[in-house]
């Protein structure tokens, strides 16, 4: 049975072998490999077949992880027949065996060698774990309705491994070409790798070397037939051609990978991701940036986070850089005039669309429509000429803007004001330092990335931002060189080495990170973003600077540029953010402590949570006037009209009617004047008097003092609230006519109904005249100086014009004694007289100073009268209802007081009602509209809410908000870490 058996298997291994290598012929045993026969025959007795063992000094490498082999030696054939079968059969199941262990080996290593190769290209793989929930829910979930465990069982079984037997043909061949290791052309291949900095695109040297060794090997013998150099030359332009190659794939899958990335943005706007969005991280980021530039204008020590600050001479291209890396046509242009006014803070994130919008605007722009762009760019040349100030041509206002789109660099950068040599004409005087100072308070930030723009067709001896440069960042530890124009570079410049020298940093004094030479298209404005960055392919492709190795390749396009100012961004943030966070903690424990101690008993109520609880006193404030009495308003009104009327009435209507001889002609000539009163000046004076008196109940209420709930902190705002409330409101013009018609049909009514109202009208009459009569005297004491008892009591004296006055005044009073009924005015015979007599007394006197004098003596002398006949009239009611028939008492003036007064009672009533009714109603409307306004307006707030506590309430909201937004964003910072 053991026979048996071995034959079987002999032969098995005979059909085993035929069918795997398909030899056919006479002795199929001896053309198979070596270790094949040793394993079949090893004891062949023929010598002629015998052969030394292989053994060979060269390392072997497999094919898929190239680790080192284990050395073989392989056994000494004999070929022959065995003297004694039965132990030919024994051994040769043993050499059997002995295969299925060498089977077994080569599967688990080749297990091993596949799971190590999975392991790398799993690396390669980006990570999707933000992408979760576009795979179902159930796929996570398949282990709970699958059976792995029966899956397993159904894999293949130990038999079909055997067909992972290596092919020791293809190990021979590929032994064979390890040999091109350890040729002369690797060196060679090697330090040309070495000196083109190729690798960054072809991958890594490991791989880049076995490639070009690949190529050198079989190239063997042609490349002992030229030169060292040649050799250099023809490598070189081989690795462009590769590099252009994996250029071109590379951006293909990086176009692929934006596409992807915008439908599947598309889709959560679409509703399909159901979870709230988070915030960007560099929007984040931009949001704490905005609140600096807001806080801390002047970027003092305070501000030192991280943002690129793109810094070059006029049109040396910085405008133009920055556009290409926000893949839009998004700033105004000029021809060779000044067309950046004020820095532009530009936010670059991810988005499904191509989109810009202005940090205070809801609007967007659609930056793949012509129509948007040109919109955008006008928009933002409006903002800056609104942004200098009158004489002035650059501001140091920043304007915030940003562009989102997919594929774009996430970072923060700043376009400067480009840096001049010569203030022309047009600018104002301080332009250059102005532009300079700008530039200086960017840069000083030790941790702001300066982007230095330097024109490349022009000659470098003409730079003066490099200067200003190297000031600011001697070391060159946070500087990236640009050149640009490089395509009109190449053609102008004499010497190309000169380019090489500028890119290698031995031109210029400043250094920097790293030097990059780009071209931002053919100076034409039409140009598209996506023919500007063919036209630049296309010329570095054909550029004798990149053949020569004058140009490296990561040098050149600004794609290249973009990513690595991307990633020195987030490598300065990463390094700083933390420290920065830190510092505005420590300032925020200092601002509460100052709080404390200063205000231990106040809210931290910063500018405008002050403004709302200042605008809700004022509301109060306007709805207390509407509960004012009718009364109060009534009492107002009269009074206050009264005093704006009195000196027309008594001098323009009763003084002339008095002079009348009979009751007649006195009704008459009051009758007229108070037409004519009534007609031109009345309504007009009425209304005024209600819209004073309506300022002053508001100014009452904004000013009243209310004890210890009292803030002065908003007299300040509730003053110029006010003032503008009240030039803004205008009084109903309908509201004169109406009251004229009132006032008229007032006036007219010459009936007293009872005594009471007879009473009434004598008190005002009285009144009147007392007080015009005091006021008279005065001016009169005024005139005349001191009598006799203050002039002993407080020893004052008289001086020669009142001494003059005070004869005058005597003199007429003798006259008036000799004619009491004398009439209101001199003649002028009766001027002459009085000048004679006291020029008589030695007294020399002016006609006109007699005139005046008289019309004060004449005055007093008339109220005194008028009061006497009041008294009398007191008793003259009986008389008037008979119409002073029979009677030698006439008391027609007192008729007239009452006239006046009732004209006065009902025109504060109809005031009263317009005022309540209407007046103070759009006098609130006009508060409320003001308070939006200021609302509206911080420079207004600041102006108007000032002071110690308010700054520091406003610094600490803002360090708090700042330091909670920092922290924030190192956190999302870590989670994408």
């Amino acid at each position: 049975m053991w026979r048996g058996r071995a034959v079987a298997f002999c032969v098995g291994c005979q059909s085993l072998a035929n069918s795997s290598y398909g030899v056919k012929g006479k002795s199929p045993l001896q053309k198979l490999h070596l270790v094949s026969r040793s394993i079949h025959h090893p004891h062949y007795t023929s010598s002629k077949f015998q052969r030394p063992p292989l053994r060979t000094s060269i390392q072997q490498f497999s094919s898929l992880n190239r680790l080192p082999l284990r050395k073989t030696k392989l056994l000494s054939v004999k070929y022959g027949y065995l003297p004694h079968r039965n132990f030919w059969v024994a051994r040769l199941a043993s050499r059997l065996l002995k295969l299925r262990y060498l089977v077994l080996g080569s599967a688990v290593g080749g297990g091993y060698t596949a799971k190590k190769t999975y392991d790398q290209w799993k690396e390669m793989l980006p990570d999707l774990s933000d992408y979760k929930w576009i795979v179902p829910d159930i796929i996570w979930e398949l282990d709970e309705h699958i059976d792995f465990e029966k899956l397993s069982k159904a894999l293949p079984d130990a038999e079909d491994l055997a067909k992972l037997l290596p092919d020791f043909d293809k190990i021979g061949e590929s032994l064979s070409s390890l040999k091109g290791f350890f040729s002369p052309g690797y060196n060679l291949v090697s330090e040309v790798i070495g000196a083109s900095d190729l690798l960054l695109l072809l991958g890594s040297q490991g791989e880049t070397a076995f490639r070009a060794t690949d190529q050198g090997y079989e190239n063997d013998k042609q490349y002992k037939k030229v030169s060292d150099k040649e050799k250099i030359d023809q490598l070189q332009e081989e690795l462009l051609h590769t590099q252009l190659k994996y250029q071109r794939i590379l951006e293909r899958l990086e176009k692929e990978n934006k596409e992807l990335r915008k439908l599947v943005l598309q889709k959560d706007d679409k509703g399909i991701h159901q979870r709230k969005l988070k915030k960007s991280l560099i929007d984040m980021y931009s949001e704490v940036l905005d609140i600096l530039s807001d806080y801390d204008a002047s970027y003092n020590t305070q501000d030192h986070l991280p943002r690129v600050v793109v810094v070059g001479d006029q049109s040396a291209g910085k405008t133009s850089v920055l556009e290409m890396i926000a893949q839009a046509r998004i700033f105004p242009r000029g021809s060779g005039e000044m067309m950046t006014r004020s820095p532009v803070k530009v936010t670059l994130s991810e988005g499904p669309h191509h989109v810009a919008l202005f940090k205070d605007s809801s609007r967007e722009f659609d930056l793949t429509k012509e129509e948007d762009l040109a919109a955008l760019r006008n928009e933002i040349e409006i903002r800056m000429r609104k942004s200098v100030k009158e004489g002035c041509t650059v501001s140091a206002e920043t304007i915030s803007l940003n562009v989102k789109g997919p594929g774009l660099q996430r970072m923060v950068l700043v376009d400067l004001p480009g840096v001049i040599s010569t203030v022309t004409s047009g600018m104002a005087p301080d332009t250059k330092d102005t532009i300079f100072s700008i530039s200086k308070a960017y840069m000083q930030n030790p941790n702001a990335i300066i982007l230095c723009i330097q024109d490349g067709s022009v000659d470098a001896e003409r730079s003066i931002v490099t200067d200003l440069v190297s000031q600011m960042d001697p070391h060159g530890k946070r500087t990236i060189f640009v050149l640009t124009k490089v395509d009109l570079a190449e053609k102008n410049v004499a010497s190309p080495n000169r380019i090489q020298q500028i890119i290698e940093g031995k031109l210029f004094p400043m250094k920097a990170l790293g030097y990059f030479a780009v071209v931002t298209g053919k100076g034409n404005s039409c140009e598209s973003i996506d023919s500007i960055k063919d036209y630049e392919e296309e010329f570095f492709q054909n550029s004798k600077l990149l053949k020569t190795c004058m140009l490296k390749a990561h040098q050149v396009t600004t794609r290249n540029l973009s990513l690595a100012v991307s990633d020195c961004f987030w490598k300065m943030v990463r390094e700083s953010v933390e420290q920065q966070a830190d510092a505005f903690k420590a300032t925020r424990f200092n601002l509460e402590t100052e709080w404390k101690n200063n205000y231990p008993r106040l809210r931290e109520l910063d500018r405008n949570e002050l403004f709302e609880k200042a605008k809700n006193e004022i509301l109060d404030e306007v709805i207390s006037l509407s509960q004012v009495t009718p009364k109060h308003w009534e009492e107002i009104l009269q009074k206050t009209l009264w005093e704006r009327v009195s000196t027309h009435v008594i001098e323009n209507i009763y003084l002339p009617a008095a002079q009348t001889t009979n009751s007649g002609t006195f009704n008459t000539t009051v009758d007229i004047k108070l037409k004519q009163w009534t007609d031109k000046q009345l309504p007009n004076k009425a209304v005024e008097v209600a819209w004073e008196t309506l300022q002053e109940e508001f100014s009452n209420f904004m000013t009243e003092k209310k004890g210890k709930e009292h803030d002065d902190i908003f007299d300040k705002l509730k003053q110029a609230v006010k003032e503008e409330s009240i030039k803004r409101h205008k009084w109903n013009e309908r509201a004169e006519d109406s009251l004229r018609v009132i006032q008229h049909n007032a006036l007219e009514d010459r009936s007293i109904s009872d005594k009471q109202q007879w009473d009434a009208a004598i008190h005002f009459m009285e009144d009147t005249l007392q007080n015009r009569l005091k006021d008279t005297e005065s001016v009169i004491e005024d005139m005349v100086g001191p009598d006799w008892k203050k002039r002993w009591l407080y020893w004052v004296g008289r001086t020669k014009e009142q001494n003059i006055r005070n004869e005058t005044k005597n003199e007429l009073e003798k006259m008036i004694k000799c004619n009491e009924d004398h009439a209101a005015y001199l003649a002028n015979d009766e001027v002459t007289t009085v000048r004679k007599n006291l020029e008589a007394k030695g007294v020399a006197v002016d006609p006109c100073l007699i005139k005046d004098t008289w019309h004060q003596v004449y005055r007093r002398h008339f109220l005194r009268t008028a009061l006497s006949h009041c008294n009398l009239c007191r008793r003259g009611f009986y008389y008037y209802q008979r119409h002073f028939v029979d009677s030698e008492l006439e008391c027609n003036d007192v008729v007239l007081f009452w006239r006046i007064q009732r004209m006065l009672a009902i025109t504060a009533n109809t005031l009263r009602q317009q005022l309540t009714n209407t007046e103070v109603r759009r006098l609130e409307k006009n508060v409320k509209e003001v308070l939006e306004d200021f609302a509206e307006d911080g420079d207004k707030k600041v102006k108007l809410l000032t002071g110690k506590r308010v700054q520091l309430a406003e610094d600490l909201k803002k360090v708090r908000e700042i330091q909670e937004k920092l922290e924030a964003f190192i956190e999302a910072l870590h989670q994408e870490k």
